[in-house]
């Protein structure tokens, strides 16, 4: 078993290695490294983890460019000959007896953000900053992994009864991940399910026993299609897709928000054309729609659809709108919060506990806590603090470490209570 010195060589080692939604090869491999050499019952890999479908996924160059870039860093083949297509992520399984089943769901993918590389960045000052240039870990989900390790240590030590789930999940920065797993099956049996996140602007030491707030949200891809022509000599020969774009973007934000409860919407990436002297034919946008509820989220979508048809429509362009991921919104249980503060207040290193507060955001841990409380069984999601000098997702993001302990024992704890107790 472990050490916390060697879960934080084993936290710097996936910090060095960040890898994208769908793209997590050597961070898959690099787990089921550590996992087969724990006393598990059962271990599913890749595609034994996902049901078929899946959105947001790469094209076959991107991922056998990243394939190989695992292969480069040193992943195993024999794990990589699993993961082809992309379907990453994995799932342990520790059977303690009988019990109640319990799930700890820790998610493992990275970011599109290059990583800081000056002294006053730990990572870089300390020799673990990103050698995938151009993507790094901000936003935690090299502790997030590593702490799913040190938890299973944890149990394999301890007098917990019952059935252990650790679920390694792909592809949550792009809302991809979670459906995918649930349709995979391995959750049908879980009675209670327990997701974390590092930090969400919280010091170290302070622990939110029930996250709540989290936003449904849809990602949209939208592509305008028109007519190039001469800038100069024949302007009135083309349809201008730019225009089309730039109505979208601009009425996207016009759309009314909503009585009923907090709604958002984004246009975060936009391209198009090809010179300054010609019409443009084609362009593209990525956006984000979200709502307090999934039926505000709806609501944002119906508009937002509505609202880049009819600016193709007004530029004579034609348009596709494809919805690449989404996610509900989800409440956490009291009564597994209850127990995840209670236990929180006996571990050394934490100072304060918040039973519950607003994550503001978008999360498709969220597909897996419905579907277990849908199916009677009861889900958290769990907040643990880490002083991170700047904010998630920016180039400067880090934990610290200390946070990685304080994780493992409060959800080995609760874990171990939970499935004395069955609340």
């Amino acid at each position: 078993m472990s050490s916390i010195e060697d879960l934080r060589t084993l936290r710097r080692d996936l910090h060095r290695h960040p890898e994208p939604a769908w793209r997590e090869f050597y961070t898959t491999a690099r787990i089921v490294d550590e996992l087969e050499t724990r006393p598990l019952d059962a271990l599913y890999v890749g595609p034994e983890v996902l049901g078929e479908e899946r959105r947001a996924v790469p094209d076959d160059a991107d991922l056998k460019a990243w394939l190989a870039r695992a292969r480069e860093a040193g992943a195993r083949e024999d794990v990589l000959d699993r993961l082809t297509g992309g379907y990453t992520g994995a799932v342990a399984v520790l059977e303690r007896g009988e019990g109640p089943t319990i799930a700890l769901r820790v998610d493992i993918d990275a970011l599109p953000i290059r990583e800081a590389e000056g002294d006053d960045h730990h990572p870089a000052r300390a020799g673990f900053r990103s050698e995938n240039e151009g993507f790094m870990h901000a936003c935690g989900h090299d502790a997030h992994a590593t702490i799913g390790i040190g938890v299973l240590d944890a149990l394999v030590e301890s007098d917990f009864e019952g059935t252990l789930k650790i679920v390694f999940q792909p592809s949550e920065e792009v809302i991809a991940g979670g459906e995918p797993v649930v349709a995979g099956g391995h959750l049908d049996d879980v009675d209670y399910l327990l997701a974390v996140h590092v930090g969400l602007d919280h010091p170290t030491g302070e622990v939110v026993a029930g996250v709540d707030g989290f936003l449904a949200v849809n990602h949209l891809s939208v592509a305008f299609h028109g007519e190039s022509s001469h800038a100069g000599a024949r302007p009135e020969g083309g349809r201008n897709a730019n225009l089309a774009l730039a109505a979208a973007v601009q009425n996207l934000h016009a759309i009314p928000r909503h009585a009923d409860g907090a709604t958002r919407v984004n246009a975060g990436v936009i391209s198009g054309g090809t010179a300054s002297n010609i019409v443009a034919e084609e362009a593209e946008l990525e956006a984000e729609v979200r709502g307090e509820t999934t039926e505000l989220m709806e609501y944002m979508l119906a508009h937002g659809e509505r609202v880049v048809r009819a600016a193709g429509q007004m530029h004579d362009c034609s348009v596709d709108v494809e919805s690449v991921a989404s996610a509900p919104s989800a409440t956490s249980d009291p009564e597994l919060a209850d127990v995840v503060g209670a236990v929180a207040s006996s571990v050394d290193g934490v100072d304060s506990i918040l039973p519950a507060d607003d994550l503001g955001g978008s999360e498709d841990a969220t597909f897996l806590m419905r579907h277990v409380q849908e199916r009677g069984g009861k889900a958290a999601y769990v907040g643990i603090g880490t002083d991170h000098p700047t904010g998630h997702h920016t180039s400067r993001f880090d934990v610290d470490e200390e946070s990685i302990r304080i994780g493992i024992e409060t959800l080995a704890g609760a874990i171990t209570r939970i499935a004395a107790q069955r609340p």
